[in-house]
């Protein structure tokens, strides 16, 4: 299964990595190849919880933007 990643950079040099369909999975690397190791061990975590709690994940989404006022 392939999932999105958003990679945002963080403090201290470090790379912030979420996958937005998944409530809750953030994780972090010092690099973007450690967060996206870091992020896809969080995934597969938290899809574990998911099926043992009874939840399922869509597989299907789409991603868009949207502009605002900052």
């Amino acid at each position: 299964m392939k999932l999105p990643v958003v990679l945002i950079p963080g403090e201290a040099g470090y790379f912030v990595a979420q996958v937005p369909i998944i409530p809750g999975c953030i994780s972090q690397g010092k690099t973007v190849d450690e967060a996206l190791k870091n992020i896809k061990e969080a995934a597969e975590l938290c899809l574990e919880c998911m099926e043992e709690e009874g939840w399922t994940l869509s597989e299907e989404y789409t991603i868009e933007q949207i502009e605002v006022a900052a």
